[in-house]
């Protein structure tokens, strides 16, 4: 009975001596949230975080700094911490984009805090403003209790992302109507050149399609046919009846200026012989002339330089859309030849739906919009339709553009975005900005380095890539434009992700 006693009695005490160092240990304090600062520069932006500030004790400040041109992280630099008179060195940094850096205020106040970044990826004074240095830690400042909820995005996750912000600006935006149009060319600036005489062509020199003509350049020539009837020994025949006739001629006149001499004849005699001299001389000329036509013209070639030929020169400068002219063939009075279209100055139409027609008196300019999405001036407005087409039921709106860089091509679909009356002024963002969300859309704003908002917007205009935001979003507001997709999943993921820092 005695060895039962003794085993209770020692069960007993071991039980009452189990884990005494759990049971005596005092609950672990939680580590107070640190205070916490963003600042934007034109090149940079700071995002820090620090516990409180109290005289005389060591706090480690934990800065990340992002290059804004990029959105990556700082990896070449140094920085320091500006505390009133006092500079604290940051450590090197060991991942890119977060230093380290001890802090231990001497003197307890207010104290002008700043960090300053020098180095080849960024060289930046980032002013955080005045904070408090307390005497003691029961009078340390307190975190600022956030007034809206906020969405966290750690900078890790930004870095590694094709991430990016900007600034929502105040723009005056118009109201527009985007069409389809097409280049034409311009009134007096296509010109179709034809044929002024039937005859062979002789092209001397051969210009491609698509080659630039100067006004004036010669481009064929044309040798009219002689008579049908004619044939080559006629004209042979009669070049030599004329030329006989000027033999006789030159003879009579030489004997008329003999007698004329000697006294026999009076000088009217003499100057009769001369008039018929001359005129034999002229048939000669003529006879002469149309053999040679004749010849060139059955030849084919036309090189003989004694031809007299219709030269078929451009009227106007512009590119040569079409030939049809080929050296040795025959053409007609009026066949087309040629055509020539200037590209300097041309149509843009736009085809305007007959329901829009209205707007169109509060039209107050247009641009044109490129396959490529380049934009340029529309230039000066030519005309509005009047009559609404039967088969498209739309109305044409005409602008005469600038073209001598030579971007638009004749025939060529673009768009016409016509501009009408002007709007009040309204903060504007990109596009990318705007994000469904369940049919709604929103933007995200970065409050801070690492929280963001959520903002549903009310949409105006939509202008080159811009959007009016005419609700949600304030001048000023670092809106996220690269990367909000990303953002809004995170927002959805059921389980609440680690911060992920490395100090």
């Amino acid at each position: 009975m005695r060895k039962i006693y003794l085993i209770l009695a020692a069960g007993l005490l071991a039980a009452c001596s189990q884990n005494p160092k759990a049971e005596s240990a005092a609950p672990k304090a939680e580590t107070p949230e640190p205070l916490k600062a963003s600042v934007w520069t034109r090149g940079g932006e700071l995002y820090l975080e620090y516990p409180a500030l109290v005289r005389g004790q060591k706090q480690r400040f934990a800065i990340h700094l992002t290059r804004l041109t990029d959105f990556k992280a700082v990896k070449d630099a140094a920085c320091e911490v500006h505390l009133g008179v006092e500079v604290f060195p940051c450590d090197p940094s060991t991942h890119p984009g977060i230093f380290g850096a001890n802090v231990e205020p001497k003197t307890a106040g207010e104290a002008a805090m700043s960090i300053v970044v020098h180095g080849k990826d960024l060289n930046e004074a980032f002013d955080v403003g005045t904070v408090k240095v307390a005497s003691d830690v029961a009078s340390t400042e307190k975190p600022a209790e956030p007034k809206e909820e906020t969405i966290a995005f750690s900078k890790e996750q930004q870095w590694a992302l094709d991430f990016g912000t900007e600034l929502a600006a105040e723009q005056s935006m118009r109201d527009n109507l985007r069409v389809a149009a097409e280049t034409l060319p311009r009134t007096g600036g296509e010109a179709v050149v034809t044929a002024p005489a039937a005859g062979r062509l002789i092209v001397d020199k051969t210009f491609a399609v698509g080659t630039t003509i100067e006004i004036g350049t010669e481009l064929a020539n044309i040798v009219p046919p002689v008579g049908s009837t004619t044939d080559t020994a006629s004209l042979q025949l009669a070049e030599t009846e004329a030329r006989v006739s000027l033999e006789q001629a030159q003879r009579d006149r030489a004997r008329a200026e003999r007698l004329l001499a000697a006294g026999a004849v009076p000088a009217r005699r003499a100057e009769e012989a001369r008039a018929v001299e001359a005129t034999a001389q002229a048939r000669l000329q003529a006879a002469q002339t149309r053999l040679q036509q004749f010849d060139s013209t059955r030849s084919g070639d036309g090189k003989d330089t004694g031809v007299k030929r219709f030269v078929v020169r451009a009227p106007i400068s512009g590119i040569l859309a079409e030939s049809s002219a080929i050296s040795g063939a025959n053409t007609e009075v009026g066949k087309s030849l040629f055509r020539i279209v200037d590209i300097n100055s041309i149509f843009v139409s736009g085809v305007v739906p007959e329901s829009e027609f209205s707007k169109l008196r509060q039209l107050s300019g247009a641009e044109v919009e490129m396959p490529d999405g380049q934009i340029r001036p529309a230039g000066k407005l030519v005309a509005v339709g009047r009559l609404v087409d039967a088969e498209t039921r739309t109305v044409p709106v005409t602008y005469e553009t600038d073209n001598h860089d030579h971007r638009l091509a004749i025939n060529q679909t673009v768009f016409l975005r016509l501009f009408l009356t002007p709007m009040g002024k309204a903060p504007v963002v990109p596009e990318a900005a705007i994000i469904d969300d369940a049919g709604r859309p929103v933007v995200f704003v970065q409050r801070g380095g690492e929280t963001f908002l959520r903002r549903p917007v009310k949409l105006g205009i939509r202008n080159h890539g811009l959007v009016q935001v005419l609700e949600g979003v304030n001048v000023g507001d670092r809106v996220v434009t690269k990367g909000a997709y990303l953002i809004r999943l995170s927002t959805m993921s059921s389980a609440v992700p680690a911060h992920g820092h490395v100090h």
